[in-house]
């Protein structure tokens, strides 16, 4: 795993291993009993798709089939167990055939030294600045790729760049030119590329905020002498009151909240409730306790995620703000795999 070209926000943010932690509330008692179980669970699975591998047949359904069944695992296994398994997962000869996929790959490589980034999503959008690594991999690699971004898990976040898009135009036409966005944690705010808002030059001011110099640099020259301002900062900025950025109209975290624990998902949703103008919404969304992707993620792709049920959602929610002062919502995407909040701040 590379190195970040940035100093991770490790006092707001998650890292993959306080990821696992957090998943982890008590070691059970057959714990020997239960990783033995799911070793030969794993090994079972793993030689069927090896066979399927080798036979080099339909091997966009073998991906569909493996990565079903290392859910199935993982939710056998309970957390502690899980995290166990993942290193011996890591570890098995597949991984090399697999991560020959190069979304798979990326992922477990981290090239900007963190899981999520922007570079990886762009491998689920399909986008451009990521075909030359696209078309680097083997044949193999593509079969599978086939599948991976296909899986319920990429479906969900294409759906969700789609749904700000719409929140953003929505937002535009409601508020005409005054109108003011917060991307938190922007990525490459691939988001704005749709926008007829953006395009029609309806937006006041759109900020973009992320700690990651790359991402901020692919924004300031995609979007230069548009109404998008670019800003290098973090979560840990916001919690303390660093970035003073004015009130906003719509303020939004696409992926953010996959790695940030209930206390500071609850302090930052507080501080982006008060940044809103009166009618103003926020609106986070967060990988939900029903994806189906998340045993392949977290052992082969090493892509760890904090998920949250509609109940977790809530919880957040009612502990950020007074219910005589908001409108809030939760809700599902199409395919319940990443489930959002909105926010209305009431006039």
């Amino acid at each position: 795993m590379a190195q970040p070209l940035f100093s991770p926000d490790g006092k707001s943010l998650i890292m993959p291993r306080s990821v696992s932690d957090s998943l982890i509330s008590q070691k059970p008692t057959n714990e020997a009993e239960l990783l033995a179980e799911a070793k030969a669970q794993f090994a079972i699975v793993i030689n069927l798709a090896m066979q399927r591998l080798d036979a080099g047949k339909d091997l966009p359904e073998m991906t569909r089939w493996l990565i079903g069944q290392l859910h199935d695992i993982r939710q056998k296994a309970g957390p502690e167990v899980w995290q166990m398994l993942v290193p011996i997962i890591q570890a098995h000869p597949s991984a090399q055939v697999l991560q020959q996929c190069p979304f798979t790959r990326w992922s477990f490589e981290k090239p900007r030294g963190y899981s999520g980034d922007a570079g990886l999503i762009d491998f689920i959008y399909g986008h451009e600045a990521v075909a030359e690594e696209v078309a680097k991999s083997t044949p193999v690699g593509l079969q599978i790729f086939e599948y991976t971004i296909n899986a319920p898990g990429p479906v969900a976040v294409r759906e969700r760049r789609d749904i700000l898009t719409r929140y953003v135009d929505e937002t535009a036409a409601r508020t005409a030119s005054d109108t003011e966005i917060l991307a938190i944690a922007a990525g490459h705010l691939r988001e704005a590329e749709a926008s007829t808002a953006l395009s029609k030059g309806e937006i006041k001011r759109w900020v973009a905020l992320d700690q990651d110099p790359q991402s901020i640099g692919s924004i300031m020259r995609q979007f230069k002498g548009t109404s998008v301002d670019p800003i290098d900062g973090s979560v840990r900025g916001l919690l303390t009151g660093k970035h003073q950025l004015g009130t906003f109209d719509l303020i939004y975290a696409a992926g953010l909240y996959d790695y940030l624990s209930d206390k500071v998902a609850i302090k930052l949703t507080q501080i982006c409730v008060e940044m809103l103008k009166p009618g103003g919404v926020f609106l986070f969304a967060n990988f939900s306790d029903e994806m189906s992707d998340d045993g392949y993620m977290e052992s082969y792709m090493n892509w760890e995620l904090l998920q949250r049920s509609e109940a977790d959602m809530w919880r957040i929610v009612n502990a950020s703000a007074g219910v005589d002062t908001v409108d809030a919502r939760v809700w599902f995407g199409t395919n319940r795999n990443i489930i959002y909040s909105t926010t209305k701040k009431l006039p």
